[in-house]
């Protein structure tokens, strides 16, 4: 999306689609049952085709519109690379862990116990843990940050889930070994952030020197639904092997979505609050605090399941952040393109202006 480019009527109204593309995912578990062993028959290092190819389709788009020449120079930029490594590792996984213990522990506690709050709790902080690394490209995508910064972001945040996931889970996890699932992450880094790289890179290098701007603008302004459409479709494939564990539980879905909202408008609010406070220009600014308030659900549902059982309070936390994550990362990349004339503009230029979204 061009920066000039507004919000069309489909992306105007995505919280609304994204809605009810999580209550037909919940309805589809319901009607066919056996829809999750169909799609753990046909899995990729934990990730099913389906939903594999439409991460694909989803992540595409936006990289044949990003310029390859942007994330070298971001990946120079030492500020805003800093800023969101400490957000994501020195503060995320500790705000989350106290909000955790604070609702589960403390606040809650009375209602659903000690043994099952201890489990929810887990399941939150296994959530908090694991910075995302596919959603934010979207994220970035819409809110028309600096998509530089964002894939190299992903890149270092999923090279560093590596390293430090076992080791915060050990430190804030009552358990003794926490296994990293390297495979799932590394398919995962492939198959949306070095494939449509790749693939973006020569069809967007192909376009403008065989036919030019504007063919290539008319080309990606077509091409920005297939990115929408595939997150949408992307919402209801993750969600449905998952309707019973949701609609069995919608009192205990409630209690997680209070402190899970809390956590990500906190952190959120901290990175954006932080980057004006730094000095970065919007275009960082803006996907800094998305990547710090996004969690990485899909490996977090994986190590509950792994650890405490699909059945369990942790698993149920980690999905209900799934449920939330979207529509409310939504409503913040409305938040960040209504409040833009906050930050520098690009690279030292002035503040753009911020423009009007119904």
């Amino acid at each position: 999306m061009s920066e000039e480019h507004g919000l069309g009527f489909f992306e105007r109204y995505l919280t609304v689609w994204v809605g009810l593309c999580i209550a037909g995912g919940l309805l589809l578990g319901q009607l066919f049952p056996g829809l999750t062993a169909a799609f753990e028959a046909a899995e990729i290092a934990g990730y099913p085709v389906p939903v594999a190819i439409a991460l694909f389709l989803m992540i595409y788009p936006i990289m044949v519109q990003t310029d390859f020449k942007k994330i070298l120079r971001a990946g120079k930029s030492t500020k805003p690379i800093a800023t969101t490594l400490i957000l994501n590792w020195a503060v995320k996984p500790f705000t989350m862990a106290f909000v955790a213990w604070l609702f589960m522990r403390v606040i809650w506690s009375p209602f659903i116990g000690h043994e099952l709050g201890s489990e929810m709790m887990a399941g939150m902080i296994l959530l908090g843990i694991a910075p995302c690394t596919a959603m934010v490209l979207v994220w970035g995508y819409l809110s028309r940050g600096n998509m530089g910064h964002v894939v190299v972001m992903v890149a270092i945040n999923s090279l560093s889930m590596v390293f430090l996931y076992g080791p915060l889970a050990v430190l804030l996890l009552p358990i003794a070994d926490v296994p990293v699932p390297l495979g799932r992450v590394a398919f995962g880094v492939l198959a949306y952030v070095g494939l449509p790289l790749i693939a973006g890179h020569f069809t967007r290098k192909r376009l403008l020197e065989k036919q030019g701007r504007e063919r290539f603008e008319e080309f990606t302004g077509k091409l920005h639904y297939v990115s929408t459409a595939a997150l949408l479709f992307t919402i209801v494939m993750i969600v449905s092997p998952q309707s019973n564990l949701v609609l069995s539980n919608p009192l205990l879905v409630l209690l997680v979505l209070v402190p899970l909202i809390i956590q990500v408008l906190t952190i959120f609010g901290i990175g954006y609050f932080a980057s004006k406070k730094l000095g970065l220009t919007y275009d960082d600014a803006a996907p800094t605090a998305q990547i710090a308030a996004s969690n990485h659900f899909e490996v977090a549902i994986a190590m509950a399941i792994t650890l405490f059982g699909i059945d369990s309070g942790a698993t149920l936390a980690a999905v209900t952040g799934m449920l939330i994550e979207v529509p409310l990362m939504l409503i913040l990349v409305r938040f960040c393109l209504k409040t833009q004339h906050w930050f520098p503009g690009v690279r030292g230029e002035p503040a753009r202006e911020s423009r009007k979204v119904n």
